[in-house]
């Protein structure tokens, strides 16, 4: 059965964050390296977010957003495309959850569901973090993760303390 589209592109929804030296130029970098890949485009970035930390709360806020990306990438070679774009801007883990550069997350990978050890999509954890919700429902409000759309898991998600930092959503 072939589960991929006729054209070849499937539409990935990624969350970026971060909250060290300046975390938006950091984000529309990686996007703009993204976008300038000939086997990634970029097909629309949320507003821009400033977000209080979660999980590990005792650091700076972060900046959050999330982008559609349409890829000829399958998911584990869009992953590492993300990994090494953190990695070339110096992204160091530490701690879970704590303080960094650039974070680039696979949200979901068109209708695919997928678990290896490099990967879980749709992410296991993001229907649970305002920070990723607020965001992607600038840009697939209607997309259905894990049987909800997501405007309606952002109405059960606490977006306490999340504000725009940039309306625009141009801002990368």
């Amino acid at each position: 059965m072939n589960t991929s589209p006729e054209d070849g592109l499937y539409v990935a929804a990624l969350g970026l964050g971060g909250n060290i030296g300046d975390p938006p130029a950091a984000m529309a970098e990686a996007l703009r390296q993204l976008d300038a890949r000939g086997d990634c485009r970029v097909a629309a970035v949320s507003r821009l977010y400033s977000t209080p930390p979660w999980g590990k709360t005792d650091q700076a806020d972060f900046f959050n957003c999330c982008a559609l990306v349409e890829t000829r990438l399958d998911p584990e070679d869009l992953l590492e495309v993300c990994l090494s774009i953190e990695r070339a801007m110096k992204r160091v883990r530490l701690k879970r959850w704590g303080p960094r550069i650039i974070d680039i997350d696979i949200l979901t990978y068109g209708p695919r569901e997928l678990k290896t050890s490099k990967l879980e999509v749709p992410h296991p954890r993001m229907t649970e973090r305002g920070f990723v919700i607020k965001p992607l429902a600038d840009v697939a409000p209607d997309l259905v993760v894990k049987g909800r759309m997501v405007r309606d898991w952002l109405q059960d998600v606490d977006t306490v303390g999340i504000k725009v930092a940039e309306e625009s959503q141009d801002w990368w």
